[in-house]
């Protein structure tokens, strides 16, 4: 039986995803044991598309699915943000709203994460796509990006755009928000003094619609973002503290 510390709501992005989104709503529904899934929680930025009522007819059965809409599109990591927010459970889960991330990974996901609180165990768990299902150009791109990354930002993480993560939720919060964090938190938690660990799980293809991304979108606002986040992580400080502990006067 899961404890209530390793109760998880489960953020899903999502943008002009008819035909993914719900079949990923119920498959995440399916993969996380009951006692472990508090909630799915799917925020729709600003969809011209059928999507949203995908998911809705999913609440109407399932007590655990919320949908949030976005009134203006405003990007993957405020959709994120918005999501994290207004999470009732101190773990997150986070899955891409295309079906390429594969909920079966998240059970191992989750009891991998450190307990809350624990400073010698990691506060995020992220995935790293075993054959992954893109393009050659896409695959080859997302190489190129990781090792430069890496070089710019030390933060040995191998797939950074692999958007299955699971991570406590105090943690996110403390985080500085910009409009691509998420594909920088390893390298943010660890600036805030949390360790993160990795490990491989499913890539699969899309079924239905096409990437919101290309490489040269993409590549400009990484580069962008970058070296921004590099000095993020030349000019926090995260010293470690101690409380001292004062007896009563007698």
């Amino acid at each position: 039986m899961a404890s209530a510390r390793k109760t998880v709501s489960v953020v899903i992005p999502v943008y002009n995803e008819e035909g993914n989104i719900g079949r990923l709503v119920e498959e995440t529904h399916g993969a996380v044991a009951p006692a472990s899934l508090g909630e799915i929680i799917v925020v729709d930025d600003c969809s011209s598309d059928k999507g949203p009522q995908e998911v809705l007819a999913i609440a109407r059965k399932r007590k655990k699915v919320r949908l949030i809409r976005h009134l203006e599109n405003a990007g993957q990591s405020a959709a994120l943000r918005t999501g994290i927010l207004a999470a009732n459970h101190a773990l997150i889960a986070t899955l891409d709203g295309d079906g390429q991330n594969d909920p079966a990974d998240l059970p191992a996901m989750i009891s991998a994460i450190a307990p809350a609180g624990k400073e010698d165990g990691p506060a995020l768990i992220g995935g790293i796509r075993v054959n992954r299902k893109d393009t050659g150009s896409k695959r080859w791109a997302s190489r190129a990006a990781n090792k430069i990354r890496d070089w710019v930002l030390r933060d040995d993480c191998p797939d950074t755009g692999c958007g299955i993560k699971v991570f406590w939720r105090e943690a996110f919060l403390k985080l500085p928000f910009f409009t691509s964090v998420h594909r920088y938190l390893p390298a943010l938690f660890q600036t805030y003094g949390y360790k993160t660990d990795y490990v491989p799980v499913n890539s699969r293809e899309r079924l239905a619609g096409i990437s919101k991304y290309n490489n040269f979108n993409r590549a400009l606002i990484g580069f962008y973002d970058l070296f921004g986040v590099s000095w993020l992580r030349r000019r926090t400080k995260h010293p470690p503290v101690r409380e001292e502990k004062v007896g009563e006067e007698k």
